[in-house]
């Protein structure tokens, strides 16, 4: 947020929302741009053949751990991205599709 309020010659002290200075810069908000970054990963990797090391991996069963909340996964959280979007694994193998679905719209 720095560098936008740098470069767009705005201090603090002029009181502008945040808001206001990544609208005026076209930048989405940095969680958005985190998600579409997950989903085009996700994407990426689903679109392998089933039997390319990353998707062996991925598809590998995790080991049982001690008592407690369960650590959070990579898979996990990329399985959250997508039901908050409502999109489907078998989406992926269209790359235009997937592509339109995860993108993240500049304000």
């Amino acid at each position: 947020m720095r560098m936008l309020r740098w470069s767009s010659s705005v201090t603090l002290k002029d009181r502008i929302r945040n808001e206001h200075v990544r609208g005026s810069m076209k930048v989405e908000k940095i969680d958005d741009k985190l998600v579409e970054s997950r989903l085009r990963w996700y994407g990426h990797v689903m679109r392998r053949s089933e039997n390319h090391l990353i998707r062996r991996v991925l598809n590998e069963t995790q080991q049982k751990r001690g008592p407690g909340r369960p650590k959070t996964t990579w898979l996990s959280t990329v399985e959250k991205d997508m039901r908050s979007k409502n999109l489907e694994s078998e989406t992926t193998q269209d790359r235009l599709a997937w592509r339109r679905c995860t993108r993240a719209n500049p304000t």
